[in-house]
């Protein structure tokens, strides 16, 4: 782990810490009064904005949030100072990331929810770059605000998956979760937890704030980013996660992100 980050005249401007992470891992629900930076250098994250307890430090894996942003080595995600999040590894291999906690003041991205950004050779360069623990106070100076000027967003919205309350809602819910494929209808699952369809459909609109259907959407494209973010086909991901073909899939894929999965991965923006 590195920890360094002094500007020009001798203030903590940035503060870069490195992390081993194997499969599983995950960093409990906590803020910062900083501003931070997350980024994987290699294997992929996931950053879930929750209500929680705080707590610092890698445990064995658990639950994700509502809010939920899947982080390939091709995106960071800015996380506004005092913003409760949860970060995790996603996949079967160990995770290098990178936290980078930078002070507030005047200069830096105004934003006030979380901001995914661009990562490609000159911010993951720039970013390793201030992990060295003897670089030159005015150097490293120089090397933070040319970081900062190059963190570019990224149009890519968030996949939120809130949960019902009703429990016969919630028993579907938690079902879906575990096979976002399942191709019942409302009325097979009414049959299945002993309620009418209408009192499902009322319940999950009450609770998520969005119609079963488009509830069901989401958790199927939630499911899929972890499968397209270690590297799996579309045609391959639309079939596990439920679409009869890649172009349906593809289309709900742009309606709730506002991206194709190609341009989702590779961290830009528009069609592609």
């Amino acid at each position: 782990m590195s920890r360094n980050g002094q500007s020009a005249d001798g203030a903590a401007a940035i503060v870069v810490r490195a992390y081993s992470l194997a499969p599983g891992s995950y960093f409990d629900t906590h803020q910062h009064e900083t501003h931070q930076l997350v980024w994987a250098r290699s294997g992929i994250l996931t950053v879930s904005t929750e209500n929680g307890p705080t707590e610092n430090g890698p445990t064995e894996s658990g639950p994700t949030g509502d809010g939920e942003w899947i982080l390939p080595p091709t995106r960071a995600l800015w996380i506004p100072a005092g913003t409760a999040h949860r970060t995790a590894t996603l996949g079967s291999t160990a995770t290098a990331m990178h936290s980078l906690n930078v002070a507030p003041g005047p200069g830096l991205p105004g934003w006030t929810a979380p901001q995914p950004v661009a990562v490609g050779p000159l911010v993951a360069g720039l970013i390793d770059h201030l992990a060295q623990a003897a670089l030159d106070p005015q150097r490293r100076a120089r090397a933070q605000a040319v970081l900062i000027d190059n963190l570019d967003p990224v149009t890519a919205r968030s996949i939120d998956v809130p949960m019902p309350v009703d429990p016969r809602a919630l028993d579907v819910a938690r079902a879906l979760i575990a096979d976002p494929a399942d191709p019942r209808t409302l009325t097979q699952w009414g049959r299945h937890v002993g309620a009418g369809a209408r009192t499902l459909a009322r319940a999950f609109a009450a609770d998520t704030g969005i119609p079963f259907a488009r509830w069901r959407t989401a958790v199927r494209l939630r499911a899929a980013l972890g499968r397209l973010a270690r590297g799996e086909s579309v045609s391959r991901v639309a079939g596990q996660v439920g679409y009869a073909t890649p172009s349906a899939f593809v289309a709900a894929f742009v309606r709730e992100t506002g991206l194709t999965p190609g341009s989702y991965f590779r961290g830009g923006s528009g069609e592609g």
